[in-house]
């Protein structure tokens, strides 16, 4: 297996795996593929490009097998510290083809290696039901702490 960060000719795999992780869990979904296709591709391309959006993948035999999003999110400095930006994570996705295989921990722990050394205050990530034992299991704790405005 191969961690490493997206590259362009990487996009056409990502926009179908968050097709198929879409429709995985939200079947009803109407979109024609081509219409986000052209929008995924434009966020790809404009993510890959940029210092803000780190995609990794984890790579076996030449396929995809899973990946994350992370965005940097940067903090307002405070007096008497050294301001680190975090990480929010989004979009971590296993194809079911490799699942249950430790793929998706994997990378995980790489992307965390890469989180320390470059130095970010923390990791955060709002799991689905179904995901929170997998996030427990890497070492995840469940916080209460955010809220939110639905708008």
């Amino acid at each position: 297996m191969i961690i490493r960060e997206a590259r362009e000719e990487d996009i056409d795999a990502l926009i179908m795996m968050r097709w198929e992780f879409t429709l995985e869990y939200q079947s009803d979904v109407s979109d024609h593929y081509e219409l986000f296709a052209t929008e995924c591709r434009v966020f790809l391309e404009q993510a890959l490009r940029g210092d803000r959006w780190h995609i990794w993948v984890a790579e076996m035999e030449g396929v995809i097998a899973s990946h994350v999003y992370i965005q940097l999110i940067d903090k307002v400095p405070r007096p008497g510290r050294i301001t680190y930006p975090f990480a929010y994570m989004t979009n971590v996705y296993t194809d079911p083809a490799y699942r249950s295989q430790g793929v998706g921990s994997q990378l995980l722990k790489a992307i965390q290696g890469w989180a320390v050394e470059s130095k970010f205050e923390f990791i955060i990530v709002w799991p689905s039901e179904e995901s929170r034992e997998f996030y427990v299991r890497n070492g995840y704790k469940l916080c209460n702490d955010p809220m939110d405005l639905h708008l």
